[in-house]
This record gives structure tokens, sequence and C-alpha cells, in this order.
């Protein structure tokens, strides 16, 4: 497993919360429970293989999760996100949800459906999720298993969905955007708007890998939509176009250039929020994994670690002339892909640019100006 640890027994160094800055409350944290995953996604930016045995040993244990269950609440959580890899090859599943529920948190649960058992169901059914996504990566076994690589990963996710639909629970449906499912796009919305309830969404937004795999991070641009692409798959699709424009209002018209800025995180990373991973390393969001900007919550507190870590990260600052000139002071940052934590992904640094996520931006500008217009 390649990654980095914060070898911090304390953080006597970093400064706290101050003033008004102390009354933030994580009141969300996302809680990996695995980076191991039964399919093998061209796209995936963490999945590692359902049998590494290294990566499972790092697992934080069902004794750790409580502990830092309890940490969280006493900070002032309120919900959990339970995520992966794939959460449910743990065997310990049911008794890592069961715990978070009866502690009181709001409990949601990120997966792909294809390890769904009856037991799980009736266990939903008892103690029912705040939310259940499930990803859609085709409606077709071809298509479904050209982004998974798994035979028969289809039939294990029908037949997931199906128990879980039939049992009564609430599902909302996800699908990635890809190279690979592309063609599909039209019946998969159709198929996930016909079989959720609440909402259905999907993502063109392709993250490259955490440990900065060379040739996973080749096949994930691959994957890669254009941004003319992206473009046309907003403006194709009636309902989603209507909801980016009015999630995106504020960006229509003219915009200024926004005032230069030295401060790298003007995103919401670590303001009521953090991620717990698999490994027990603490991260102020989900795609953050710059290791000046991890701790091992196996040596320091959940309370040191959002009272000292994440005001010292959210604090850095950049004088790079490229950052201050196309990023920092865009007036499209909303609409952009650009983030700290991306760009330390795709650059090695939380402060470069990255040319895709620009040309993203000004098409999808383009469209939000073109939907204006027509409307």
């Amino acid at each position: 497993m390649t990654g980095h640890y914060v070898s911090n027994q304390a953080l006597p160094d970093f400064p706290l919360w101050k003033g008004a800055d102390r009354k933030r409350l994580p009141l969300f944290f996302e809680l990996e429970l695995t980076a191991r995953c039964n399919n093998n996604c061209r796209h995936c930016y963490i999945n590692l293989p359902a049998h590494d045995f290294q990566a499972r040993d790092q697992e934080l244990s069902l004794q750790e999760i409580n502990h830092l269950a309890d940490q969280a609440l006493s900070l002032g959580s309120l919900w959990c996100l339970i995520t992966g890899g794939e959460p449910l090859l743990r065997p310990d599943f049911s008794e890592i949800y069961l715990s978070l529920k009866k502690k009181g948190l709001l409990v949601s649960v990120f997966t792909n459906a294809c390890q769904i058992t009856e037991d799980q169901v009736r266990l939903f059914q008892r103690y029912p999720p705040r939310d259940l996504e499930v990803t859609v990566y085709g409606v077709t076994p071809a298509v479904y298993e050209r982004v998974t690589r798994v035979p028969g990963s289809f039939q294990a996710f029908q037949r997931g969905l199906n128990r879980l639909l039939e049992g009564g629970i609430k599902v909302r449906l996800k699908a990635m955007a890809l190279r690979s499912n592309v063609d599909e796009l039209p019946a998969m919305a159709q198929y996930c708007r016909t079989h959720t309830r609440d909402y259905f969404r999907f993502d063109p937004l392709l993250h490259l890998r955490f440990d900065r795999d060379p040739s996973r991070n080749e096949e994930i641009r691959r994957e890669r939509l254009s941004p003319e692409e992206i473009r046309r798959l907003d403006q194709e699709d009636p309902e989603r176009s209507q909801a980016v424009k009015k999630e995106c209002a504020g960006e229509l018209g003219e915009r200024a250039p926004l005032p230069n800025n030295p401060t790298i995180f003007q995103c919401g990373a670590g303001v009521g929020s953090f991620t717990i991973g698999y490994d027990g390393r603490f991260r102020l969001c989900s795609s953050l994994w710059d290791p000046d900007c991890l701790v091992d919550l196996r040596r320091v507190s959940l309370q040191e670690a959002w009272e000292r870590l994440v005001p010292r990260v959210r604090s850095r600052t950049s004088s790079d002339p490229q950052f201050q000139s196309q990023c920092a002071s865009c007036p499209l940052i909303n609409l952009c892909l650009w983030c700290p934590a991306h760009a330390h992904l795709e650059t090695g640094r939380l402060d470069g640019w990255v040319e895709y996520f620009c040309e993203v931006a000004k098409a999808r500008v383009a469209e939000l100006n073109q939907i204006s217009d027509d409307g």
C-alpha cells in the first residue's frame, strides 16, 4: 500500500481555531470502511483489490471506529456517511452500521449494491439509513462490465438493487459519465429515474488516484469526457440543464474578476466536515491526500486534528503567479472542478493550475449562457 503517514504524537505547533472560528462544528463526517472493492472500475480513484490483505490489515477495527465515532459526537457531529471502496466487503459492516445508528448518528451509505444480502435488507428495514446511494455503471451487462472489469458484476448489481427496492428501502441512484459508458447514458438516465424514488444524478468529474499510480491515472484520463462532451451532456438532458441553471444562476451574466486572494483553500474542506480514512488518517475532505494535510488518528485525537490541523491547512497561502492569475482571481471558480485537493491529485501541488478544469468551466459557462438566452 503506497501512501504517507504523519507520525506526530501530538500537534503542539498547529494554531488553534480562534475567535468565531471556534464555533465551527464538524456536523458531518465520512467514514471509509475500506479501500478494497469487489469491482475494478476503470475510473476509480481509490479502489484496491478485494483480497488485498495488506490494505485489509490497515483497516480500522470496530472498536477503533466506535472510539472515533464517540469523539466525533463529542465535537458535535450529527451525520455520518459510510463509504469505501465497497463498505459491504467488511464482514462486520452490519455491526458497524448498527453501532453508529445506536449512537444517534444519522447514517448514510454509498454502495455498488453487488454485496447486498437479505440480512442487510432486513437491517435497513429495521434501522433505515438517512440515504442509501447506489452507483450505476451501465444498464446492459456489456457496458456495466466494461467499466467494472468483473464478469458477473452486472447480475450481482441487479440482484442487490432489486433486493433493496423490493424490501422498500429508499434508494438514490447515481451514475458516472465515462468514455466506456457514454453511449448508454440516456438509457442509464431513464433506468435510474424509473427505479429511484427521490432523484437521479450523474457525474462526469473523475478524480485521479489517491496513490498517484501512473498507469491507473492514465486510465482515468482516458475515461474523461471532453469539455465539449460534458457541455453537450448537460444540454441534451433537459432536467439536468435546468438543475445546472438553477444551481449556477449567479454565474450567468457579467462576471467581474475576483480580487486576488493568496489563500489556497477557498472551498468548504474542513469547514463543517471531515473524512476518516480506512487506515485511520484524518483528511479535511475525501479528495485531499497531500501528506502535509493528513494526520494519523491512531496517534492523535480527533479533537486535536480538528482544532489544530484544520486551521493550519486552511490558512495556507500561495504566491505562485499562475495560481494568482488563473485560479485565485477567476470568476468561474464555482463552475470549475478546481480545488486544492484536485489540484494536488493532478499536479502534486495544492496551488497547481489544471488546463482540463479550465476548459470544462468555460464550456459550462457557454452552455449556461445559451440556456439563459433561450429561456
